[in-house]
């Protein structure tokens, strides 16, 4: 999926009537970051963009061009899902969900060898739940560690500061499921 989240957050940003400045201000990017983001010269981390979603006051899915039908077809067919690879990032994202109009989000996430969801830790409202399907994931919350292995699952609320790590000598894939959205 190419998403040109640049001009979607100029757009926005302009419809807001908000500088690079202040939004660089207001959401602690550098301005030079934004500015090459929204020149398509820098491709944002999750955490970047969730930050600038935030800040400028819509969902990290206002980025992904979607659009609502009246009766969208309920059924994902594995060869049929959305596929989201942020930058040169080894975090695969694939939308169990025909559409991100939902109240809560489902992903099949897949980690490389030796790759994390992010470098940084995020925080953010609501819930999530994860169950691993194969691999070993370390899940660092707060402060604490877990590693869990095929079968385990975890729970947490978002607002606790968070990241995955893959622990395995292959890949790691693990579903897992979020409210509210963060795509």
């Amino acid at each position: 999926m190419d998403i040109d989240v640049g001009s979607k957050i100029r757009a926005i940003r302009q419809e807001k009537k908000m500088s690079i400045a202040a939004l660089a201000r207001q959401s602690g990017i550098s301005a030079g970051m934004i500015s090459q983001i929204e020149n398509r010269k820098a491709v944002p981390s999750i955490t970047v963009m969730w930050t600038i979603a935030k800040t400028l006051g819509v969902n990290i899915g206002y980025f992904f061009d979607e659009t609502v039908e009246d009766l969208p077809n309920p059924v994902v067919r594995k060869d049929e899902r959305k596929k989201i690879l942020i930058g040169k990032s080894k975090c695969l994202y694939e939308m169990l969900t025909p559409d991100l109009n939902r109240k809560i989000e489902y992903l099949l996430i897949t980690l490389e060898y030796e790759s994390q969801k992010t470098r940084d830790f995020l925080n953010h409202e609501g819930e999530e739940c994860g169950y691993v399907i194969n691999g070993v994931l370390k899940v660092h919350l707060g402060n604490t560690v877990y590693v869990l292995h095929e079968g385990d699952s975890i729970s947490f609320n978002s607002s606790i500061p968070h990241y995955f790590e893959n622990a395995s000598e292959g890949k790691c894939v693990s579903i897992w499921a979020m409210t509210p959205p963060t795509f």
